[in-house]
């Protein structure tokens, strides 16, 4: 994955565990001029968000041996590494990392969702759990944005909407 190999490459370089944001935006941007400073700072960001890098007292700590990756002579990352990838995507891929063929993963998740009237996203985390997949951190993102979707119905009055405003007689 080009994501890891660019994550890992400042760390193996500098033969470190952990690396101030700075250090690493500059190790990407200008001893290795892959990104731009900007693309660098996006970058951390993905890495965060796909649980690749954590933030300890303002530091980078990669969680994953960096030691274990090999960044090939020549190596250029490709932009799309910087796209963040949704919830359903990074579920996905850990289940598919697990062994489990895509085609199969994607038709068990529809049929989660479909059975159990959830969202797409909810339905690839608990389908990634069942397999044993490490979603944590994914499976916290989808209750942060279940909470914030129904305290917004509840502002709003859409959870009075579905009820019906018949007369029970």
């Amino acid at each position: 994955m080009s994501l890891e190999v660019a994550v890992a490459a400042p760390f193996k370089a500098e033969a470190r565990d952990r690396l101030g944001q700075g250090e690493f935006v500059v190790a990407l941007s200008l001893e290795r001029e892959w990104f731009s400073p900007d693309q660098a700072k996006r970058l951390v960001d993905v890495a965060l968000g796909r649980g690749l890098l954590a933030s300890e007292d303002g530091d980078l700590v990669p969680q994953f041996d960096p030691a274990e990756v090999t960044v090939p002579e020549g190596f250029t990352p490709d932009e799309s590494v910087l796209r963040e990838q949704s919830t359903f995507e990074s579920a996905l891929d850990a289940v598919v990392a697990t062994g489990v063929e895509k085609q199969r993963v994607v038709a068990a998740i529809n049929e989660r969702q479909r059975a159990l009237a959830i969202t797409i996203e909810a339905a690839a985390v608990l389908y990634a759990r069942e397999q044993g997949a490490a979603v944590d951190r994914l499976a916290a993102d989808v209750r942060e944005e279940l909470a914030a979707e129904a305290a917004e119905a509840d502002e709003t009055g859409g959870a009075d909407d579905a009820v019906d405003d018949r007369e029970v007689a």
